[in-house]
């Protein structure tokens, strides 16, 4: 449905944005991350026709979203982060206003406002003028005005952004609703938001493509060392005699049901931490004497490998083997928020160049002037048209 192949923008010879190159399929919702500056917003501008990229092309549906503007255009609903609305108008009039704009049939117009007015939760507000409504049905009649020419690609900058919980809730179920008919590009620093709606999520830093894959499938991708939170039945000296001589991994006692509900871990450990690659535990300092020779209690440890490598049928093995039962064990995999950060922390290299968001009266002028070269070019071939005839 979209292709971003190879799009560079240069402003003023700072890089806003380097060498995009990803596509998405139809029915996808897509997460678009990224630390302030990054280029997200400039990369969704040339998406939507904003903004022309200094190298590279962006197709939608096979087509350039830059040659073949208008055509394109009408495929693509776009919410910026602060909505285009008209605060003289009502919420009725300035949707009839946006499906004129998108050559709505005058036949299904008074059809298609009533939709969106229904399907946003609009109603009763439909003679209200738009500078009265609050920030979240701004938000809703912003999104009712991106969608009201049913377009196949749907991209949200910061749909969320300034919404109460109840708000937010709200649009994410709508977006959800969305990307059962349309291809949604989001994009969002509400990082939880990325795992609740979307099945894929992109990364940009410094200008460039840094991560494209599922958010179920990173964190363990991208774990450095593999690791599980476990619990046994087991006193600690049992556990820590099996654990010990096992070379695979180490780790911690982070709960045991015979201390107090706010155990205070101590800082020395079970086992000699000074042979590597063994297990070793920290053990409660007001531990009773059955939590670590007496009688078998409920244990939590967190083990992490010496590797990536999975552990978890040898580990299975080696308790069971020791009469050690495991009443659970997970895997413990990176958050999103440390994948954003081990992704967009690393510091710029000296020599490449550096990458800004233009300031809004620099895209202003830019646009503006687009806008009138792409008047002209729609002029000029219709008047070659009719000379034709």
């Amino acid at each position: 449905m979209l292709e971003v192949r190879q799009v560079s923008k240069v402003y003023e010879g700072q890089r806003g944005v380097h060498q995009l190159d990803f596509t998405m399929e139809r029915g996808e919702i897509v997460g678009f991350l990224g630390p302030n500056g990054a280029g997200k917003t400039t990369t969704m501008r040339m998406i939507t026709g904003y903004l022309h990229p200094t190298a590279g092309s962006v197709l939608v549906d096979g087509v350039s979203v830059h040659d073949q503007g208008r055509s394109v255009r009408a495929k693509i609903g776009y919410l910026p982060e602060t909505p285009p609305l008209y605060p003289d108008m009502t919420v009725q009039s300035y949707l009839k206003f946006v499906a004129n704009l998108r050559d709505v049939p005058a036949r299904e117009v008074k059809l298609r406002v009533s939709e969106m007015v229904s399907r946003l939760g609009l109603q009763g507000r439909e003679k209200q003028m738009v500078r009265g409504l609050s920030k979240g049905y701004k938000q809703r009649l912003g999104l009712a005005g991106a969608i009201i020419h049913k377009p196949d690609l749907l991209v949200l900058d910061e749909p969320t952004s300034g919404l109460d919980p109840n708000q937010i809730i709200e649009i994410r179920d709508l977006i959800r609703e969305l990307g059962e008919n349309h291809t949604v590009l989001l994009s969002t620093h509400i990082l939880p938001e990325v795992s609740t709606l979307c099945n894929r999520m992109l990364i940009i830093n410094q200008g460039k493509l840094v991560l494209d894959g599922s958010p179920h499938d990173l964190g363990s991708a991208m774990a450095d060392r593999f690791k599980v939170s476990l619990e046994v039945k087991a006193t600690q000296q049992q556990l820590m005699d099996v654990l010990t001589p096992w070379k695979k991994a180490h780790g911690e006692v982070i709960a045991d049901s015979t201390l107090s509900s706010t155990p205070t871990l101590a800082s020395s450990s079970i086992s000699s931490p000074s042979e590597e690659g063994t297990a070793s535990a920290a053990v409660a300092s007001d531990a009773p004497e059955n939590a670590i020779s007496g009688t078998p209690s409920t244990i939590r440890v967190r083990l992490t490998g010496e590797s990536s490598e999975d552990f978890r049928e040898e580990l299975f093995y080696l308790l069971s083997g020791a009469g050690l039962p495991i009443l659970e064990m997970k895997r413990e995999n990176l958050s999103l928020e440390q994948i954003f950060l081990k992704l967009t922390t690393s510091e710029p290299d000296a020599t490449s160049e550096a990458v800004a968001e233009p300031d809004e009266e620099a895209i202003g002028n830019e646009h503006a002037s687009e806008v009138q070269a792409a008047s002209e070019r729609e002029m000029s071939d219709s008047d070659s048209g009719e000379g034709s005839k």
